[in-house]
């Protein structure tokens, strides 16, 4: 791979990390408004917000599935390495791949799920029960960010790793 297109892979994975962590932010920064503006609401004028926990569910699913690339980019899953000091570098990098592998995999999986589950929605025309927003487009979304999670464990388990560095032994603390 020449530097062009390994500098526009950068960039582009760059834009998508601060894409997906604005969303990520916003959300958060959403649903705390939302639940303090509810709470107050609710307390003090006995008037809660119709349809505040729906909208804060729907808000919640997004931000779950919007930081899965994110933490699956920055290998920042929790881990058991206890015994990757066992092993010479050359099975553990070994070892990475299929690790990734499976986790595509797995995730291929949960996205086609996700996917006929939102088709359903949209057949039956599923809503919320106060607001009526349709279900189907966040699931969708969820559909489609957990296969951009795949997408970045197939690139992790061909791209260069902690293991590979010369001096890092495994890419996680010691125990």
């Amino acid at each position: 791979m020449n530097d062009t297109s390994r500098g526009l892979r950068h960039r582009l994975a760059n834009a998508c990390d601060i894409a997906l962590a604005s969303v990520a932010g916003a959300l958060l920064f959403a649903m705390m408004t939302l639940t303090f503006v509810d709470v107050v609401m609710r307390y003090f004028f006995n008037a809660p917000i119709k349809g505040g926990f729906e909208v804060t569910e729907m808000m919640m699913a997004v931000l779950i599935f919007a930081g899965l690339p994110l933490v699956s980019r920055k290998n920042e899953h929790v881990t058991i390495d206890a015994f990757d000091r066992l092993f010479p570098v050359g099975m553990r990098r070994a070892l990475h791949v299929v690790i990734h592998l499976v986790c595509a995999v797995a995730l291929v999986g949960m996205a086609w799920l996700l996917f006929i589950k939102a088709g359903r929605f949209a057949e039956i025309g599923d809503i919320t029960q106060t607001l009526k927003i349709p279900i189907a487009p966040f699931v969708y979304l969820m559909a489609a960010l957990t296969l951009a999670t795949a997408v970045v464990h197939v690139a992790a388990a061909f791209g260069r790793s902690q293991v590979d560095q010369p001096g890092i032994d495994s890419g996680a603390a010691p125990l």
